[in-house]
């Protein structure tokens, strides 16, 4: 027998070949990121992608998207339709080649299509190596031609099934594999958010959406010839803001075969929304187009503030931060070879586009601000009052840190801090109250877990700015024990612990609280959220015990089963105890039920969609009482009654 360790025996028997598309299937997360929710929702993408990308060439204007029973996925487009002429290269139908081969597909030159957003050439093939099925069909020339697939292998050949039931297009019909996702569970709302993006990015195609699922068919067709500024006009709609000028001020310039367009319009929030696009794809992580733009604005309002004597010759320049306070901006430029970073296609890289962008954006808001002197004043003097407010902070923040190395601690007083330091480990409780706060400290394991007792409502952080945040006596002890600052000094590296875990009480105070705490979070320390660092306890509801037999319901089904459980079989029926507040369990329960790591029970606060949380804050806690109406209405039935 060989007791060597396998790392001996290392050959050319060990190296493993992966042939057409098993390579996706086998590492999956390579080709779409990730295996949970945002991956599968992304194979729909990649399929509406090369429809949008027939849209571009202009032989598209139509686009039906579907959600059939059991989460099967059908996108019909009237494009050309996908090729069903022999491949020379490979010898079979091109549109097999399409759907099983990597890397193969008409954006890789050869004259197919001159601009894309599926640069990359997996798109189509992946989506079929993924999923469980996929169906083509092709109506082209009066025939119509099918092919079925099942996890990446075709069943049988390409095939005339009968006339076209159109003049031309495509029908991509698919069902994602269970075995390579955690859900195939899409969601509407995630859907209709893309595929909304995608209307309005190319004015003159109708995309309607149709989710079959349920008892009543959700439909929503969308068409907006205004392109970008209706984008801009729709998302001020939703979220129910004045705006600062009525005109939205467009731009739009080519150069070398590339086109970047800019919609702007600024708004009476604190918030700035810069959404950016490359060939239709949302890049979140931004990349040289947004860099251009901001330059571009900086530049331009600094020039005009000179110009026009806003700014003193002894006053400093606006800041970007100072200039896209309140700015709403939609940026979406379209070039030949785009580079972006990742297949996800996150941050585009070409250096090219930042000059183009920088450019027409400087010359053509110059010459509007010209042409407008009472928009321009009425967005440099936000501007101006967003650098007094600048500078405000700046006082405030120094004047902290002065009183904090008087005092014979920096950290807060009422901080119960951890001995542990491993950031890896530790964590610390916010605890609405003093009450809850004695119990979690006498509960907790002393070693690790920090807690931090907060009283009364805190500030809105929605409706201000940061200066009033720094003199804010409910936020600056969670801002010193967290350790990292906040707004553009935020520094997650300074962070003191792993979990930063909100725990209110479970009634209409504690959800205000920990909506009050999100916002907050949100606005001046996102990277908590978006690397995963804030949780929000689960506290148990009910106690429901007989004699020595104690449980713990977190639901109102909860509570019954136990009930009946514990009555089963006796006269003496179950003993049940609302917990109205934290304060009320000793703090053996408030351990035992929500901060042991063991039996506890908490959510992770995660930020899948950056732009759909932006607006939501904005409804929920800006000043306008319409669209929040409107959202409790629509929402409130997904709430459960919670007996207070």
């Amino acid at each position: 027998m060989d007791n060597r360790p396998i790392t001996e025996n290392y050959d050319g028997n060990q190296i493993q070949v992966l042939e057409g598309l098993e390579a996706v299937r086998k590492r999956p997360g390579m080709y779409i990121g990730t295996t949970g929710p945002q991956g599968l929702h992304h194979l729909v993408y990649e399929i509406v992608d090369n429809a949008i990308d027939e849209a571009l060439a202009g032989f598209c204007d139509h686009i039906e998207v579907d959600v059939l029973p059991g989460n099967i996925i059908r996108v019909r487009d009237n494009g050309r339709g996908i090729p069903v002429d022999i491949q020379p290269k490979l010898g079979i139908p091109a549109v097999t080649v399409v759907f099983t081969v990597l890397h193969a597909g008409g954006k890789f030159g050869g004259g197919g299509y001159k601009v894309s957003s599926g640069l990359h050439g997996v798109g189509a093939s992946v989506v079929n190596a993924l999923s469980t099925w996929l169906e083509v069909e092709v109506n082209h020339e009066g025939k119509c031609y099918k092919q079925r697939f099942e996890r990446g292998a075709p069943m049988y050949d390409l095939k005339i099934v009968g006339d076209a039931t159109c003049e031309r297009g495509s029908t991509i019909t698919f069902c994602a594999d269970p075995e390579m996702f955690e859900t195939v569970e899409y969601d509407f709302d995630t859907l209709l958010t893309r595929l909304r993006e995608q209307a309005f990015l190319n004015a003159g195609v109708r995309i309607t959406f149709t989710d079959s699922r349920g008892e009543e068919p959700r439909s929503e067709s969308m068409y907006y010839e205004g392109g970008i500024k209706s984008f801009v006009e729709y998302i001020h709609k939703r979220r129910g803001v004045e705006v600062l000028h009525d005109e939205i001020i467009y731009i739009a310039g080519e150069q070398n075969g590339s086109m970047a367009e800019v919609a702007i319009q600024y708004n009476d929030t604190y918030n700035e929304l810069v959404l950016s696009f490359a060939n239709n794809i949302n890049t979140g992580e931004g990349g040289t187009h947004e860099a251009g733009f901001k330059a571009a604005l900086t530049r331009a309002m600094n020039d005009y503030a000179r110009k026009n004597n806003l700014l003193k010759e002894n006053d400093k320049n606006l800041t970007g931060e100072d200039v896209r306070e309140g700015i709403t901006a939609v940026i979406s430029v379209k070039l030949l070879e785009a580079q972006f970073e990742g297949q996800t296609k996150t941050k585009l890289g070409n250096t090219e586009i930042r000059s183009l962008v920088d450019s027409i954006v400087y010359e053509k808001l110059t010459y509007f601000f010209e042409e407008n002197p009472a928009v321009a004043r009425a967005i440099l003097d936000k501007g101006l009052n967003a650098a007094r407010a600048r500078e405000a902070a700046r006082r405030a923040r120094e004047l902290t840190r002065r009183k904090s190395a008087l005092e014979t601690a920096s950290l807060p007083g009422k901080l119960a801090d951890c001995s542990e330091r491993d950031m890896e480990v530790t964590e610390i409780y916010i605890v609405e109250g003093d009450s809850a706060g004695g119990s979690a400290k006498n509960g907790r394991d002393r070693r690790y877990q920090a807690i931090l007792p907060l009283w009364g409502k805190m500030l809105n952080v929605e409706k201000a700015r940061l200066d009033k945040v720094y003199g804010n006596d409910k936020l600056m002890p969670v801002v010193t024990a967290l350790g990292t600052g906040i707004g553009s000094e935020f520094d997650l590296s300074r962070l003191r612990y792993g979990k930063v875990i909100i725990m209110a009480d479970a009634d209409v105070d504690g959800s205000h609280i920990r909506t009050l705490l999100l916002t907050f979070f949100f606005r001046f320390m996102r990277p908590l959220i978006e690397e995963g660092h804030v949780y929000i306890a689960q506290p148990p509801l009910f106690k429901v015990s007989k004699g020595k037999k104690v449980y713990y319901a977190f639901s109102d089904a909860e509570r019954d089963r136990y009930i009946a459980e514990l009555t089963e079989g006796g006269k003496t029926r179950a003993e049940v105890q609302r917990y109205k507040g934290l304060g009320e369990m000793d703090p053996e329960q408030l351990w035992e039920t929500t901060m042991d790591p063991a039996t506890r029970t908490m959510i992770q606060v995660t930020m899948q969609d950056a732009v759909r949380a932006d607006e939501i804050f904005t409804i929920l806690m800006g000043d306008k009482v319409a669209p929040r109406r409107e959202f409790i209405e629509q929402n409130a039935k997904y709430v459960q009654n919670l007996d207070i």
